[in-house]
């Protein structure tokens, strides 16, 4: 009976270190999930939240055993950083001759709206292969497949990543909608899962509202309807 009672404590307490089972606290604010506030942030380079990034340097370090070393172009992003990446690409489209509408569906293939990116959570981040050659753009889809200079981590993460608690979001699934293929995102599900269930709760309509970004004439409730149906829902479905 001692024995049986011993051997289930062990149990239960080598279930809690595994980073994808984390019992943590993962509850934030309304502020946070539209990346205002002050989250507490973990990572040099880089910024994620305690438990994403005690898992991601865990994942570093295995996938150092095969000779890949795993760095991170971008993870989390304020809603005043993801406000400058829309206005720049707003203004830009503008400049050459892009309606309004063209405009905004132009920018939602791959960037967010300000207030609805995950790198908001500071649990998504975007990884590339540091000890290989690099090449001219990082982030392109070509680099992780085929002969691509990532294609090694791709495969190993495609094998792995799971087992710390990250999955692609953006996948290449053939009927997905939203936002283009993204083979270099990764979200930690253990605290992501349960924000993007509380995102939902939120009026994003009248959120967006206040910060009378470029183009916001445009969010209507319909479009804000469909781009949360596509591009914030319409994600990998181990994610949801």
């Amino acid at each position: 009976m001692i024995r049986n009672t011993f051997l289930k404590l062990i149990l239960l307490m080598a279930i809690a270190t595994l980073p994808q089972l984390s019992f943590a606290q993962i509850t934030i604010s309304s502020e946070q999930l539209i990346g205002k506030g002050n989250p507490e942030l973990f990572g040099e380079g880089y910024k994620l939240r305690k438990e994403a990034f005690t898992a991601f340097k865990q994942m570093q370090t295995e996938a150092l055993k095969s000779n890949i070393k795993i760095g991170a172009v971008s993870s989390y992003r304020s809603f005043a950083h993801q406000k400058r990446i829309w206005e720049r690409k707003f203004k830009s489209n503008q400049a050459k001759g892009l309606s309004t509408t063209e405009n905004i569906k132009k920018i939602i293939e791959y960037s967010t709206i300000p207030g609805t990116s995950r790198h908001h959570w500071g649990t998504d981040i975007d990884i590339y292969q540091t000890n290989v050659k690099q090449p001219r753009g990082l982030l392109l889809e070509g680099n992780f497949h085929n002969n691509g200079a990532f294609c090694k981590l791709k495969e190993w993460m495609d094998k792995h990543a799971k087992d710390y608690g990250f999955y692609l979001v953006y996948t290449d699934l053939p009927n997905r909608k939203g936002f283009k293929y993204e083979p270099w995102h990764y979200s930690y599900k253990p605290l992501s899962s349960q924000y993007l269930k509380d995102y939902n709760q939120l009026d994003i309509v009248e959120i967006l509202k206040t910060d009378k970004l470029l183009g916001s004439q445009n969010f209507s409730k319909e479009f804000i309807t469909k781009y949360t149906e596509e591009n914030i829902l319409d994600i990998n479905p181990e994610l949801l």
